[in-house]
């Protein structure tokens, strides 16, 4: 694999089957508390919903471009039906069978200043019943086929919870030399005996293995690979937080996987982060350790953005350009829009200013930099939209750009005063402004403000449009000439 390109995801199917939920989220702002109680008060802004358990799993693998079908339970809801409607959103293909007798597993989280203040669970975790389950193991026998990994993803909501259900659904993927990963759930894990691989957390093992909450690395691994030979796997993916991942299994020593430094806002979502793109590797052809690595990276991406958000494909191939810097020193700042939102909805909660500025940043020069940090100055977040190499190529000409959006994109998530880097493709960045609503925009004082692209939708809802000074002497197609001249001089004196 190319250490800057991503597999070919799109060339495999996979099947995750297991407990889906409605993840719903109430943002707000907290500034009293509550004369009635020690509590505080949140004032409702917005409101947001995403698939959640084995949904978001799903959500990760489209994302990475791979065609998934989720397999699941639902009830006869308005919140089972708003599942099906974010699984089409997503391009998942979802088989969601309905239990009339249980509600939708829904959990709504309360969010203010960028922390979690509650979560509310409406659930029913008996076991669904016999009619739902054997729908399930037979839509299972007669659609496997075709696919090349199956996730079993178990949150112990009742979906996987009855003795018999894991071991056959991995002895029919088995007999058809399909990949089985399993994010696995409660103390008890011989139903996943003869899987390809589970992922559990350290906490998760701990309590399998029966170990103390202070065991070292150490006792962790020895505990990890008797449970590969013990349930028969191929190979055991222990996710640890900040320490990063061991893979254990195979033949050899464990192999340790560090984690990148981030900055972490939520770790919710990232266990199915990591078993999707497990499975998408395997499903493609790569070997345990480079999916791992995969998976790895992708989990730190997913733990920068607050809610469960998965990690697009965009996202992960920016990382894998980073991790070529090996001392893990540049950061990744490129996000898909809607993670972007997702995070501005984060700092905006946490009472920052955001500020917004675009171009083509084509050759990075002393002018830009001065630009971004003037405009970061103005605010307390600086989000950057960056026109694709399309959109360049139609204002600029057939010659530009010089660098590729990946390459130009890099550099400015390089730049301290940069916190967010967004492609667009289109001509002006206006689709991108009223996407985010910035509370400042920011161009240089060669423009006019009425001739500001956005400035009057900024201005029309109380933000602000400022014009900085530029620095003069500086520009790219200046800088692209001089090496021009220099190159044919050169040439001529070659001669």
């Amino acid at each position: 694999m190319s250490p800057f390109a991503l597999p070919p995801f799109g060339k495999a199917r996979v099947l995750v089957v297991g407990d889906c939920m409605l993840d719903r989220y109430l943002w707000g702002e907290v500034r009293r508390i509550s004369p009635e109680g020690p509590v505080p008060v949140v004032r409702l802004r917005e409101r947001s919903e995403t698939l959640g358990g084995g949904g978001n799993v799903a959500a990760n693998l489209a994302a990475l471009g791979c065609p998934v079908t989720l397999l699941a339970v639902r009830g006869d809801d308005g919140a089972g039906r708003r599942l099906a409607a974010l699984a089409d959103e997503r391009g998942i293909d979802a088989r969601l069978l309905t239990d009339s007798g249980r509600p939708t597993v829904t959990k709504t989280r309360v969010i203010a200043g960028a922390q979690q203040l509650l979560r509310l669970d409406e659930e029913d975790t008996g076991l669904v019943g016999d009619r739902v389950r054997r729908k399930l193991l037979a839509w299972v026998e007669g659609h496997l086929d075709g696919f090349q990994a199956l996730i079993l993803s178990d949150y112990g909501k009742g979906v996987l919870g009855a003795p018999s259900v894991c071991p056959q659904l991995i002895e029919m993927a088995q007999q058809r030399g399909i990949h089985v990963l399993v994010d696995p759930k409660g103390p008890d894990w011989q139903r996943y005996r003869g899987a390809s691989c589970i992922t559990p957390n350290t906490a998760e093992l701990r309590l399998a293995a029966g170990l103390a909450e202070n065991a070292d690395r150490d006792r962790l691994l020895a505990a990890a690979g008797d449970v590969c030979r013990r349930l028969a796997l191929e190979r055991l993916l222990l996710t640890r937080g900040a320490r990063g991942m061991c893979l254990v299994g195979g033949s050899g020593e464990p192999r340790i996987i560090r984690a990148r430094a981030r900055e972490v806002f939520d770790v919710s979502g990232a266990g199915d982060t990591v078993v999707a793109v497990m499975a998408a590797g395997l499903a493609v052809g790569l070997a345990y350790e480079e999916s791992a690595r995969l998976a790895n990276l992708a989990a730190g991406l997913v733990v920068g953005k607050l809610g469960t958000q998965p990690a697009t494909s965009r996202e992960l191939e920016a990382a894998l350009r980073l991790e070529a810097d090996r001392d893990g020193a540049m950061p990744a700042k490129e996000l898909s829009l809607d993670a972007a939102l997702m995070q501005v909805k984060a700092w905006r909660a946490a009472g920052h200013r955001i500020v917004f500025t675009n171009g083509c940043f084509d050759l990075l020069h002393p002018g830009h930099i001065n630009l971004l940090h003037r405009a970061r100055s103005l605010g307390d977040r600086l989000v950057v939209g960056l026109n694709t190499d399309a959109s360049v190529r139609r204002l600029k000409g057939p010659q530009r750009p010089i660098l590729s959006q990946q390459d130009r994109s890099a550099l400015l998530s390089a730049l301290g005063s940069v916190d967010l880097v967004l492609l667009f493709d289109e001509d002006t960045p206006l689709n991108l402004i009223r996407a985010i609503r910035p509370d400042i925009l920011v161009k240089g004082a060669d423009y006019r403000r009425e001739d500001v692209v956005g400035g009057d939708v900024v201005e029309g809802y109380g933000g602000r449009v400022r014009l900085v000074p530029l620095l003069a002497g500086y520009s790219t197609t200046d800088i692209t000439q001089r090496i021009l001249a220099a190159d044919g001089k050169n040439k001529r004196e070659k001669r």
